[in-house]
């Protein structure tokens, strides 16, 4: 279908790879082929549209965030979660199919290979057994025999921190961070009311520390999000990811001990836990960071939590099924995002709209270390506009990727960036879920305060943003990747 195709570029290889030596145009011809009669002008990249080929991203930010804002001056709560982010992602979806000439059937075989991609559907497995095993370990009362332990052990005159490290434990077992707000900010709130800590700072450090857990575990689905996007290992991003983040954390750890002591005793009542309860959380941690299979880890971790819910008469098989139903209908929002994303993103992709806009960041990144800032702009930016980290980080994964292959980062970085970046605007924009909820949860248990309050006192994320731009300078967080990367 053309004379010279040594000069046509595939245009899944953002950079110029000709398509003569590129396996995606030449497994795609083959494709082509057989299912389009011939049409091979989708194994090209067409330039025609360029900067035009983003608008469906754009919509979506635009229903999205305007509708946020039409919200919130209108004074709703929760503003910026009112619209269904999938809806507006929908409508993003159908305007993707008005770009172009081609019929509708190349047009939907282009958005199906994006939807498809192994990619995307490892990324979607994970996310719904990851729920099933946040519901039913919640179900079994793993959740409440975790905080219960944790608080049970927190010396009086330590609480504040107290709170901050059974928070990041729970963010890190359980890989939400609105569960675990959800779980412990009304206790933060009693404590913070008797013993005279500010209500700011004590709910600051629930967020804080929630905030790391989400960052940082297996099970997030911004973890999942990040990795699957990238291209690496969970434990590969997880080692990097944990020395930016845990200088964050214990320099916040030390600033709440110093600050944050109370002034008066506070009168807590004896709490119930089970050790039982707790050790799927630490068996679903610890296989994880040995290096097993994601899928075999949440497989086990589900039926291990059924299992004791079961025993101690938590659970019932019917009841267990259940919530394994539940868990895997609560991951609908991210399962749907992450569908639609991918097809949206590879359509955008053969209409040239990742060569534009790499085209323009490239001009404006002078090599590695800018390129690491780039990234981190991006998610950050995207984080700004949706007020969700996982739907900045699926929307902006794949030019972080591209921006990683031109400039040589390494992916476990560009995983690591994503997610941290997305972490910490995630963590101090007023109108973001965990700020909304925390505040409305603490109000209700007596601790009256707004999202604006807490923000100064979110010492963690200002501090993980400091030692995540720190670490692209002073690459102290890559202990060990040369021997790494000479291994593989």
């Amino acid at each position: 279908c053309c004379s010279r195709p040594e000069e046509i570029f595939c245009y899944r290889c953002s950079f110029g790879r000709k398509a003569s030596s590129c396996f995606y145009f030449r497994a795609n011809l083959v494709i082509m082929g057989e299912n389009v009669k011939g049409d091979f002008r989708m194994g090209y990249r067409h330039k025609k549209e360029g900067a035009l080929s983003l608008l469906p991203f754009l919509i979506f930010i635009v229903i999205y965030l305007g509708a946020g804002i039409y919200f919130q001056i209108h004074g709703v709560e929760m503003a910026f979660y009112q619209f269904p982010s999938v809806t507006a992602m929908f409508i993003a979806v159908l305007s993707a199919f008005f770009m172009g000439d081609e019929t509708l059937q190349v047009k939907f075989g282009i958005f199906s290979r994006g939807a498809g991609n192994e990619n995307v559907m490892t990324m979607l497995m994970i996310y719904i057994l990851a729920g099933a095993f946040s519901a039913v370990a919640a179900a079994m009362g793993g959740r409440d025999a975790t905080v219960n332990l944790g608080i049970s052990f927190v010396p009086a005159q330590c609480l504040t921190a107290g709170i901050f490290i059974i928070s990041a434990f729970m963010g890190t077992a359980t890989g939400t961070s609105m569960g675990t707000i959800a779980a412990i900010v009304p206790i933060a709130a009693g404590i913070s009311v008797k013993s005279g800590i500010s209500e700011a700072l004590m709910v600051a450090a629930c967020v804080g520390g929630a905030m790391f857990g989400d960052n940082l575990s297996m099970i997030s689905d911004t973890t999942i999000a990040a990795t699957r996007t990238q291209g690496c290992e969970l434990k590969d991003k997880f080692k990097m990811n944990f020395r930016i983040a845990l200088p964050a954390a214990v320099l916040t750890i030390f600033l709440l001990l110093v600050i944050g002591q109370p002034s008066a005793a506070a009168d807590l009542q004896e709490l119930d836990y089970s050790l039982l309860k707790v050790f799927p959380y630490i068996a679903v941690l610890g296989l994880a960071l040995l290096g097993a299979n994601v899928f075999l880890v949440l497989t086990a971790g589900i039926f291990l939590a059924g299992f004791i819910g079961m025993a101690s008469a938590e659970l019932t098989v019917i009841t267990f099924a259940q919530n394994i139903w539940n868990g895997f209908m609560g991951m609908g929002e991210a399962f749907f995002l992450a569908l639609f994303c991918g097809g949206i993103s590879e359509m955008i992709a053969y209409y040239g709209g990742i060569e534009w806009l790499i085209s323009k960041l490239r001009k404006m990144i002078k090599g590695n270390k800018s390129a690491q800032l780039g990234i981190a702009a991006l998610v950050s930016l995207t984080v700004s506009a949706t007020a969700n980290n996982t739907v900045a980080i699926i929307i902006s994964g794949g030019v972080a990727k591209d921006i990683s292959n031109e400039y040589g980062i390494d992916s476990r970085r560009s995983a690591s960036l994503l997610d941290i970046f997305s972490c910490v605007f995630q963590g101090i924009i007023p109108y973001g879920a965990q700020l909304l909820t925390a505040s409305a949860l603490a109000s209700k248990n007596g601790a009256v305060i707004n999202a604006m309050e807490i923000i100064p006192h979110m010492w963690y994320c200002w501090l993980l943003a400091i030692f995540g731009i720190l670490s692209i300078y002073i690459p102290y967080a890559d202990g060990g990747l040369k021997k790494e990367r000479a291994k593989e």
